[in-house]
């Protein structure tokens, strides 16, 4: 039955008038008869399976009522390991009444997302069918609706093991390692209303539309304009043509329209869907950019005879990109990426995905103050409400469409493609994304291309650059990188895509603390040390970071930035690699990357860190490290000096057996140009009370079932200083309309004490298959990690709950009391929402969500100090395969050269055209992480360095005073051998998933072998 038959039928029906949100939504500025509604208050849900549920008259009743978000089995999220989290059927059920003013036109469900396969109806009709578990999909409804009350009803399968039906493929992310299941309608859900003149939504999937898509070109950067471009998909459903024309309006983020210009009138003849476009130059414009999510509403309506018949607005941004000559470029100014690759369920304890916008734009904004510029989302795409969280706080994205840990083929790879051409068309119109990446593995050169087909087709225009995890020799990817190996690139950036792989939980400080923790194995690691490791980790692709030559690191992403209820190594049955904790408390990596990550690329910003605390029984003394990206650094206790640290990978400064005493620790850093940092840390005293801080979204405690308050709980002294050694035990109590989720911490809530194992560590099961890891014991794997529970510790004297809104009004009360400490007691008021109607809500949480501008506009000033100059041979010559010499100085690091094995031979010889000065060489060489070589180095006949070679997770460095000559010989001087230096330093199946280094192939003894050899000298004065 068509909407037209709804008109002066729905007589109870009123006239809403919502605030549209974000993309695609009904415009709030330009009236037109499209509404859009908020659909996730008010469904009923209930588990297994119902007879009939799908038809109207189902008897739904005795329902539990949720509003969406909502996963079946949230209150699993960080108690379970990934395997264990329960899977089944849901089903869930809403109805609606449609406004009065919904005439002749559509009616299009738009869902965000639902894991893993959905069946929806409409009134006992099958509208849609969404098996893949990652995207969003729409349905046309039009014609399923009736006058009066409409059901709607969705059946969810969260099956690890689901086959999809037409083919009985599974989907190679339903992955139980990587991609953590919880179950439902874990997405929010819309409704769109239009005339039969409209403009279509972005979700190809179930619709087959592409929506609206707007990019900018021809930018004049110092004169802060660009031509806008705005197209729009536009379908006639009426009976007869119409002329349109589409008009675009851009508004600042304050609302001001700050452009408007039209387009050639078209005829749309009666079912015709067609591309409108327009386009304008654009003056004054504020580029999003790195830390500055500025935001622009571009509107588009379709007019036809002065009256305009739909109106869409699209939230985005504008930027310019390039990516070449091994670096990447955002409005100008070369960036080097720094960031974290995180699980794209980016979960919380006991809500799992379940988040309001709000408490994303908290988490990926922690992201950005921790100096972290983009987030690789692992695995699966991420939600629409991330991709919109990380344009609002500046955040750059690497997006997926789906994977594992290798390519693959048939249907699979077909479900592949077809999830990256969704995704792409759902976020093309998001600023924040600047990288498209077609597998967490390397794939094959025909699927790249494939890939990148689907880029030129669907977003030709957006500065994307389009790629996959290695590909260091591909011709057709756009950028690549190793999992944690450090790549280095004169064509395209190679950024590593997952280094810095160890663990540590918050509770554990160092080694002198209770509850010790000394590292064991050495990937589990405490506070100390796991932050210690973050740096010279980062080192790694900050010493070869652009400037420093012609073929640089465009850097990395550590993983991960939250803890995740994903596969790990760890004791717990989580991953506590993160530099939060997984209530985004922050641990000392998060501080220590602040000090490193300042910056666009040189880490100039003057910055300083202490790590750890000075709360110390007598008698301890300890090691303390500083990170500070400063020259030298002074350490202070109580005011007497203990002079310069020791430096070491680049950001870190060492005392070796301080002896501690109460009071104040400071550590003061001398930076260029004569300015200067400081850390202080004080000596906490005695805990004496509790205190209790809340977090709210902008607009309050909304009472809408879904928002969530954050409450921070600390264990402080008689000066109101937070104990670093409080672990205590508090008790919450809860009044008031709101659910308590609460927290998370080591231990398990019945009591139970943990026994420790010598088996920890361990290895239960190795990686079966391509998209496998291996299994390590653990001590802590059946603990519930106190999820649910209203007695909580406090970890270094805080901890964090979490309190879901009820649907009543009243304050919200909570109390914390602990034995021997002052009670604490905070009330938060409550808002309500937008009223609903005919169950349609006009309420969108996101709309209350600013961009952020903390970081301020791109810089102004170049982001790098050229610090060297690169030379390079005219000639080789070579002891042995003479052929392949060529392929040491080729930029492929899937090439190398070796000799024959024979000590004569291990020999090869640049010439350069003339005399140069040289003063380093980096050498990435066969088997880099296991081989050391023992090297002479001569130039013309003088030895200028000679020694044994680090092992590296890439390159290793041959430093020596500056010498001039033309002719540089490496001459291997003895056997090498193999032992690997790292360890643990994955847990997956092959050395090939880690990154091949050639030792496998490549025999020890005398084979010297050379993968890159890059030769570096000063700046010439006239470009310093």
């Amino acid at each position: 039955m068509r909407l037209t038959l709804l008109g002066g039928l729905l007589l109870a029906a009123t006239t809403l008038a919502p605030v549209p949100a974000l993309a695609h939504d009904a415009s709030s500025v330009v009236a037109s008869p499209r509404r859009t509604f908020n659909l996730n208050p008010g469904w009923r849900t209930a588990t297994g399976e119902r007879a009939g549920a799908e038809q109207p008259g189902f008897d739904d009743a005795g329902w539990s009522t949720v509003a969406l978000p909502n996963a079946f089995n949230e209150k699993e999220a960080f108690a379970r390991d990934i395997k264990q989290l329960s899977t089944g059927i849901i089903w869930y059920r809403r109805r609606i009444t449609l406004p009065r003013e919904a005439g002749d036109g559509k009616a299009l469900l738009e869902f965000e997302g639902v894991r893993q396969a959905a069946e929806v109806w409409v009134n006992g009709r099958s509208v849609a069918l969404s098996e893949n578990g990652a995207m969003a999909f729409g349905a046309d409804i039009s014609s399923a609706l009736r006058p009066g009350e409409n059901v709607i009803a969705v059946r969810v399968d969260n099956d690890w093991k689901y086959k999809e039906r037409a083919t009985g493929s599974g989907f190679q992310w339903n992955n139980d390692n990587f991609n953590v299941n919880y179950g439902g309608i874990t997405k929010n859900v819309r409704l769109h209303l239009t005339g039969p003149v409209y403009q279509t939504l972005p979700l190809f999937a179930g619709l087959g539309t592409t929506g609206q898509y707007v990019w900018a070109d021809g930018f004049d950067l110092s004169a802060r304009a660009a031509t806008i471009h705005a197209e729009t998909q536009a379908r006639n459903e009426d009976k007869a043509a119409r002329r349109v024309s589409t008009r675009v309006e851009i508004r600042d983020r304050d609302g001001r329209r700050v452009a408007r210009f039209d387009g050639a009138p078209v005829v749309l003849q009666p079912g015709e869907t067609r591309i409108l476009a327009a386009s304008g130059r654009v003056f004054g414009l504020h580029f999003w950019s790195w830390g500055y999510g500025y935001l622009y509403t571009v509107t588009t309506s379709l007019v036809s005879e002065g009256r305009v018949l739909d109106s869409v607005d699209t939230v985005t941004g504008f930027r310019q990109t390039r990516f070449g000559n091994g670096m990447v470029e955002l409005n100008g100014r070369i960036i080097q990426m720094h960031g974290y690759a995180q699980r794209t369920s980016n979960e919380w304890p006991a809500v799992g995905v379940s988040i309001p916008p709000w408490i994303s734009d908290f988490s990926n904004a922690l992201l950005v103050e921790s100096g972290g510029n983009l987030v690789r989302w692992m695995h699966i795409t991420p939600s629409k409400q991330d991709v919109e969280s990380a344009d609002r706080v500046g955040l750059i994205q690497a997006m997926p469409a789906g994977d594992a840990e290798s390519d693959t083929s048939g249907r699979r790879w077909e479900q592949r493609k077809e999830l990256m051409r969704d995704a792409i068309v759902y976020n093309r119109n998001n600023p924040s994304i600047l990288f498209y990446e077609s597998g967490n593995e390397s794939i094959s050169e025909a699927h790249m291309a494939e890939m990148k087909a689907i880029r030129d087709r669907y977003d030709p225009h957006g500065g994307r650059a389009i790629g996959s995890r290695e590909m260091l020799d591909s011709e057709t990817a756009e950028y690549g990188g190793e999992m944690l190996y450090i790549n280095k690139s004169a064509d395209i950036p190679m950024w590593a895509m997952e280094y810095s792989r160890d663990e540590g939980a918050r509770l554990y400080q160092d080694d002198l603390t209770p509850p010790f923790h000394k590292d064991a194995p050495d990937y589990n690691r405490n506070q100390d040390s796991h932050a210690i490791e973050d740096v010279r980790r980062w080192w790694d692709y900050y010493r070869v970071r652009p400037g420093t030559g012609r073929r640089v690191s465009s850097g990395g992403v550590n993983i991960i930035f939250s803890d995740s209820n994903t596969h790990y190594r760890g004791d717990n049955n989580y991953r506590r690699s993160g530099e939060v904790d997984a209530v985004r408390l922050p641990k000392q990596g998060f501080y220590a990357h602040k000090v490193m990550w300042s910056d666009w690329v040189d880490s100039v910003t003057p910055a300083t860190h202490i790590i750890g605390h000075w709360n110390y029984a007598a008698g301890t003394s300890k090691d303390v490290t500083v990170v500070s990206n400063g020259e030298s650094v002074e350490l202070f206790v109580n005011g007497r000096s203990l002079g310069q640290g020791a430096r070491s990978a680049g950001f870190l400064f060492t005392w070796k057996g301080v002896p501690w005493s109460a009071g104040t620790i400071r550590a003061l850093a001398a930076h260029a140009g004569g300015r200067r940092s400081e850390h202080r840390i004080e000596t906490a005293g005695p805990p004496v009370a509790l205190r209790l801080t809340p977090r709210t979204s902008p607009r309050g405690f909304v009472m809408d079932g879904a928002d969530i308050a954050l409450v921070d709980v600390e264990v402080v002294d008689a000066a109101g200083r937070r104990v670093p050694t409080a672990h205590d035990l508090i008790r919450f109590t809860l009044d008031g309309p709101a659910e308590w989720r609460g927290g998370i911490a080591q231990g398990d809530s019945s009591g139970k004490t943990r026994v420790e194992s010598a088996a920890s560590g361990s290895v239960v099961a190795p990686a079966a298959g391509h998209d496998a890891v291996t299994h390590y014991a653990g001590s802590a794997r059946d603990e519930d990690n106190y999820i649910l529970s209203q007695t909580l510790p406090v970890e270094a004297g805080v901890n964090r709950v979490l309190l879901r809104a009820g649907t009543q009004r009243g304050a919200v009360r909570l109390t914390a009391s602990a034995p021997g400490l002052k009670d604490a007691r905070v009330t938060i008021a409550t808002v309500m929402p937008k009223a609903s109607s005919g169950g349609l809500s006009p309420d969108f949480p996101e709309h209350h969500q600013q961009g952020l501008l903390s970081r301020g506009p791109t810089p102004e000033a170049p982001t790098f100090v050229e610090s060297r100059t690169t030379l390079a041979p005219a000639r080789i010559v070579a002891g042995a395969n003479q052929a392949e010499a060529g392929r040491s100085i080729d930029d492929n690091e899937l090439s190398r050269w070796t000799s024959d094995g024979k000590p004569g031979s291990a020999w090869i010889e640049y010439s350069f055209p003339g005399p140069v000065e040289l003063s380093e060489i980096e050498l990435k060489l066969v088997g880099w992480r296991s081989r050391a070589y023992p090297l002479r180095v001569t130039l013309d006949g003088r030895t200028i360095w000679e020694g044994e070679t680090e092992r590296s997770l890439g390159y290793a460095v041959l430093r020596f005073p500056a010498a001039t000559g033309q002719t540089l010989r490496i001459v291997q001087t003895g056997k090498v051998e193999d032992r690997d230096a790292f360890g643990k330093i994955v847990e997956l199946e092959t050395a090939r998933q880690a990154g091949d280094t050639g030792a496998n192939a490549v025999r020890p003894g005398w084979t010297l072998g050379i993968v890159e050899a890059d030769f570096h000298g000063p700046v010439p004065p006239a470009r310093r």
